[in-house]
């Protein structure tokens, strides 16, 4: 299982940069990154090498956080890679809470992460179409 973090920012100057240099300093390494805004508070989610370190700097730094176990998927990385993983959240009638891609690129494949209503129901789906996703080892997270 992939684990996704998300910070909860106030909407001032230089907060992420506090957070991503916290990270730097313990020696974690950010594989995905998406910043949702509202006009008081944003929510930053990420995927990091070592999801229980970021965690603990984090909260030892201040901040509110949250991990939630997101789905990865493999796709080719060329035009209309993830149109069969989108046709089958389509077939399914699976609603995306929303979708970023990871920083990560390899053998012809892009990473990206799902955020689903129906979880089980879309890893179901994608099995009958011949597609597993992807593992926090096969992205060298843990």
């Amino acid at each position: 299982m992939v684990y996704q973090i998300s910070v909860f920012l106030e909407n001032r100057a230089g907060q992420l940069a506090e957070i991503t240099t916290a990270l730097a300093n313990n020696g974690v390494d950010m594989r995905a990154i998406s910043i949702a805004e509202t006009a008081d508070y944003g929510i930053l989610r990420m995927i990091v090498d070592d999801a229980q370190k970021a965690t603990a700097t984090l909260m030892d730094h201040g901040f509110l956080l949250s991990m939630t176990p997101v789905l990865v998927v493999a796709v080719s990385d060329k035009p209309g890679g993830i149109s069969p993983v989108l046709d089958t959240l389509a077939e399914g009638n699976i609603d995306i809470e929303y979708m970023y891609s990871l920083f990560t690129h390899a053998e012809g494949k892009a990473y990206i992460v799902f955020r689903v209503g129906e979880t089980e129901k879309f890893i179901e789906l994608l099995a009958t179409h011949g597609i597993t996703p992807t593992t926090a080892e096969e992205l060298g997270i843990h």
